[in-house]
């Protein structure tokens, strides 16, 4: 398993738009993709769970990439993250 935390900068946080984009870019891997904030979880596969989290702007979320590509799939997603958050 990898994963890495990140700092949301975006001002108006993981909003729609962007992370729609997410979405399509963790489904391009096989591998198991979640994202946390705190306690609360989301499948980074499906954008209404990513939505539903609400992260603002200079909230830390973690990302866990676990499966048979997540060595690729792991930098692709961190490289997202510090693209459009």
């Amino acid at each position: 398993m990898k994963e890495f935390e990140f700092t949301i900068t975006d001002p108006q946080g993981i909003h729609a738009r962007p992370a729609g984009l997410l979405v399509k870019e963790a489904k391009k891997y096989a591998s198991t993709i979640s994202i946390f904030k705190g306690a609360r979880k989301g499948d980074l596969k499906k954008i209404f769970t990513v939505m539903a989290l609400g992260v603002k702007q200079g909230e830390l979320v973690k990302v866990q990439v676990e499966g048979a590509d997540e060595a690729d799939a792991a930098p692709a997603i961190e490289a997202f993250f510090k693209e459009n958050f």
